[in-house]
């Protein structure tokens, strides 16, 4: 090889390299004056890390949607999304849309406690809507308070679910206030002296309520003269009919879950016990009739709302449900998990924020808020202050009979 040929191609890597150098200057010149641009930009313009936030705001909701208590947690998912879907219509909160998290708790508490981290853990919700019955909500409050994630029970009805700490919120009255209004209903309504009792022993809910009837019937002159248990799920109460039957009660208190209480009131009837049934909420569910039929004819049952109560706000939101789900009527599982979603809007549209601190706060000085299953205001144990209703079971419908307010009122 010629000395010629290797100075030309020395010259000519040199040119090669050259020209890169000049092509890197010539790219990187207005790269630097676009970030140069971008400095200035930035140095007048602070208030760009102020934007408005427009993200979604997501909430997650579980419920059970295929156990025992299916209808519970259908009819909660149905007031939830009606709730969700009317509040994004109308320009969402503070500009930002929801978007409802759906999971099923199957009924189970295990379960409920695995969503409950899923949520919070993975999901990033900044709130939660959950717990249809008492033992779900008590197994889902742990984590939701170590977490400081707010979550509202649309349902349940044991004092102990808030007792878990100050994050844990409901948006119905508790035990305590329903076992003392069937109590007086029966003591004063349908002067009875004497009481049975059927209960789930392994239920929070039925055991709670049957404690506070107890121990409001006999401060009211009434006596317990039989007190009989099962286990959600069984077939069989005959045995335990039949010694209420021995005991001749005036009315039978049943504070149970609808599947289980339609089963004994067939039971009941065909042993001959004709007295008044009574009951609570748990019994609130159209799949009640549709179990029981005409042995429920007769029976009062204490809830959280009447769909014939005349008020505007029950019948705008009884119409608009029905609409929306095939002329379905709304039962209290609909309206209070309605209610709840809508409660939690407007605390988060109250603090400004969904950090949890400032949004558990804003729920827990809510005052007068009108819902559809009554005028909510918290008091300091997180639980709705409001008032109850008795219906009368006759002929496939639920017919208002009265309102019962608190013995006390809201004290703000």
């Amino acid at each position: 090889m010629s000395k010629t040929g290797t100075r030309r191609r020395s010259i000519s890597r040199f040119s090669q390299r050259q020209q890169s150098t000049l092509h890197l200057r010539k790219a990187f010149l207005p790269a630097a004056i676009v970030l140069m641009a971008l400095a200035f930009s930035c140095t007048r313009q602070p208030a760009a890390k102020d934007e408005v936030d427009r993200s979604p705001i997501k909430i997650g909701y579980f419920g059970d949607l295929s156990g025992q208590t299916f209808n519970f947690g259908r009819s909660a998912y149905n007031g939830v999304i009606m709730a969700a879907d009317e509040i994004n219509q109308a320009g969402g909160i503070n500009g930002r849309k929801i978007d409802v998290v759906i999971e099923d708790d199957r009924g189970s508490p295990e379960e409920a406690a695995r969503i409950t981290a899923k949520l919070i853990d993975e999901d990033k919700v900044v709130a939660i809507i959950a717990g249809g019955t008492s033992g779900i909500s008590r197994a889902a409050a742990p984590k939701a308070q170590s977490s400081h994630i707010p979550l509202i029970s649309p349902s349940s009805t044991d004092p102990a679910v808030t007792q878990t700490g100050d994050y844990i919120f409901r948006a119905c009255f508790v035990d305590s206030f329903q076992g003392e209004v069937m109590a007086s209903f029966a003591a004063n309504t349908l002067n009875a002296q004497k009481a049975a009792i059927l209960f789930d022993f392994n239920s929070p809910y039925g055991r709670g309520l049957t404690d506070f009837f107890k121990l409001s019937f006999t401060k009211l002159g009434g006596r317990i003269v039989s007190e009989q248990s099962y286990a959600q799920g069984d077939q069989d109460f005959k045995g335990q009919l039949s010694s209420i039957r021995s005991a001749e009660p005036d009315i039978i208190y049943i504070p149970g879950y609808y599947a289980d209480v339609a089963r004994i009131a067939k039971q009941a009837r065909m042993i001959g016990l004709t007295q008044p049934l009574l009951g609570g909420d748990g019994w609130d569910a159209p799949e009640l009739w549709q179990l029981g039929g005409d042995a429920l004819n007769g029976a009062y049952i204490s809830t959280h709302y009447s769909i014939d109560d005349p008020a505007p706000v029950i019948q705008t939101f009884v119409e608009s449900y029905k609409q929306r789900y095939q002329n379905l009527l709304p039962d209290a599982h609909a309206a209070l998990a309605y209610d709840a979603s809508r409660l939690l809007a407007d605390a988060i549209m109250r603090a400004g924020t969904t950090e949890g601190e400032k949004l558990r706060d804003a729920l827990a000085e809510t005052r007068n808020f009108e819902g559809v299953t009554g005028m909510i205001s918290m008091d300091a144990d997180r639980n709705a202050v409001k008032p109850a209703v008795v219906l009368k079971l006759r002929d496939l419908k639920f017919i208002y009979q009265e309102t019962i307010e608190p013995r006390t009122g809201f004290t703000q």
